[in-house]
């Protein structure tokens, strides 16, 4: 019996610490990734007096940037597929105020015109799904998560 109890009290620590850090690996690996880029960029990365600023990360996921002039809608408009898990970041430009809206997510931004307007969120419901500006009525595209 005693020899239970130590093997468990041995084993508890490393079973402890294999369950550290499993809520965000991406954040972990993108980390990683990122001093492992910075120290390429600053030579060795061993010497904090010749390293260089590491330039911030591009957010991992899919961008989809669309543009609003004059009623007409360019940029990735239409059906954008996007796999189901995956973060997104909607990016809307326009030339007159509105409301962003996403269905199915609920998601609204305000829109100004001339300035760039943000939905971000994690593609986590399947489905088709449209980004309309909401006062215009105007569909600007259509999500197929999948």
């Amino acid at each position: 019996m005693r020899a239970r109890r130590l093997l468990v009290a041995a084993l508890l620590p490393l079973t402890l610490a294999g369950c550290a850090g499993t809520d965000a690996p991406e954040q972990e690996s993108a980390a990683s990734t990122a001093a492992s880029t910075a120290a390429e960029r600053s030579g060795s990365g061993d010497d904090p007096a010749t390293a260089s600023p590491a330039a911030p990360a591009e957010a991992a996921g899919q961008r989809i940037e669309v543009q609003v002039a004059g009623g007409q809608v360019t940029g990735d408009t239409g059906r954008v597929p996007v796999p189901l898990g995956e973060p997104v970041t909607l990016v809307v430009t326009g030339d007159a105020a509105d409301e962003l809206h996403l269905h199915g997510y609920d998601l609204t931004a305000e829109l100004v015109p001339g300035q760039p307007a943000e939905l971000q969120f994690d593609a986590t419901i399947p489905g088709v799904f449209e980004l309309e500006l909401h006062d215009a009525g105007t569909v600007l595209l259509t999500l197929q998560v999948s």
